[in-house]
């Protein structure tokens, strides 16, 4: 059942594993890339309750010794003090050059590890174990690292590529519904973005794969991070094609920080609104027909997702407000929004030509929906 996806970076490429029960041969796979028998992990403490020992079994099977840092959960760990009691942590423990540090966990301890790694010592190697959906088909492929500023999301980064990439789909069977789901989001974008016969295949599939169907899943993450892949061996800097991945994440990070990244909002289902939102925008600049966003919601309902600013629980801004948000996204250039918007399911494409009007009325229109 397992399948890999090779991202040939030149010196830097590595394999993608996915398939069940990776943790317990991660010895084995590890195992070839260490200079000596000692990990150092960052973990979060959700993580590190459920699955550490574990990792530490399939690492001890090798005879691989593994110390670990066990971080807070959640999005607030994603800033300078945690990042640097991650960084002093790894010094105190004598990582090396030639050492490996491990991510075991969601995209906030891959992103924040992985930039910890691309630091210290000015760069130690690090292999991603992502333990959530979203970590599995989005965030622990393609070397973005980084962590968050009071500005605004993932600010503050390097591009650092990971040694291998261990995505063990059986974690994911002690996901809550709602994580799964919020790690869908991410999925979904990958057929949104450039896969049309992918979303067909979701719209078919998806529903049983999310009950727990492994071989499904497992196709599922391997044909995202193919995708991903992909995009990231064109364009691994993000200058130009990459950005195809941000496909709903202009309005996804703006709603994050309207809802000052709480549990009031997951990326991945701030991603799945996004999305319906960039096609309602699209549509409406006359780019794809009405029908496209209305397939898109209507599939992100039939998960029960998250679907519209609706759905935020609390208050939120005005739309004028929110379009200020956007203003901070890291995919401003020249002081021009860029959009990733679309002509079809399966067809996104970037753009600055974006009339600020048709924005605010897509976001004026869905904030009185709330009423």
């Amino acid at each position: 059942m397992e399948k890999i996806v090779h991202v040939p970076l030149d010196t830097r490429a590595y394999d993608v594993v996915i398939g069940p029960d990776l943790v317990a041969e991660v010895g084995k796979r590890l195992a070839p890339l260490l200079t000596r028998p000692k990990v150092a992990v960052l973990t979060d403490e959700t993580v590190a309750a459920l699955h550490l020992e574990a990792l530490r079994a399939g690492l001890a099977a090798e005879g691989i010794e593994m110390e670990a840092l066990a971080l807070p959960p959640g999005e607030a760990t994603k800033g300078w003090p945690q990042f640097s009691r991650a960084v002093e942590w790894l010094l105190e423990k004598k990582v090396e050059r030639g050492d490996i540090v491990i991510a075991f966990g969601g995209g906030v301890i891959g992103d924040l590890a992985g930039f910890a790694a691309a630091v210290l010592r000015r760069g130690v190697r690090f292999v991603q174990i992502p333990t959530s959906l979203l970590a599995q088909v989005d965030s622990s492929v393609g070397g973005k690292t980084g962590i968050n500023a009071p500005q605004g999301k993932n600010l503050i980064g390097a591009f650092h590529q990971p040694a291998m990439v261990l995505a063990d789909t059986a974690i994911l069977g002690t996901l809550t519904k709602r994580d799964f789901l919020a790690g869908y989001g991410e999925v979904v974008k990958y057929g949104l973005l450039g896969d049309a016969e992918f979303f067909d295949w979701l719209e078919a599939n998806a529903p049983a794969m999310a009950e727990g169907d492994m071989a499904l899943r497992v196709e599922a993450v391997a044909r995202s991070v193919q995708m991903k892949a992909d995009i990231v061996v064109r364009d691994e800097t993000e200058q130009g094609d990459r950005a195809l991945l941000n496909l709903g994440h202009t309005f996804c990070h703006a709603l994050e920080a309207a809802t000052g990244y709480s549990d009031r909002l997951m990326h991945g289902e701030g991603v799945a609104i996004g999305c319906a939102l960039a096609f309602e925008l699209s549509a409406r600049l006359g780019l794809c027909s009405q029908e496209d966003p209305s397939r898109v919601r209507a599939h992100l309902k039939a998960m029960g997702m998250k679907t519209d600013l609706a759905d935020i629980p609390g208050d939120l801004p005005t739309a004028e407000e929110l379009v200020e948000v956007m203003g901070q996204d890291k995919k401003v250039v020249d002081g021009q929004l860029r959009f990733i918007l679309a002509r079809g399911i399966g067809d996104a494409f970037v753009t600055s030509d974006v009339p600020e009007d048709k924005v605010l009325a897509v976001l004026q229109d869905a904030l009185r929906q709330r009423a």
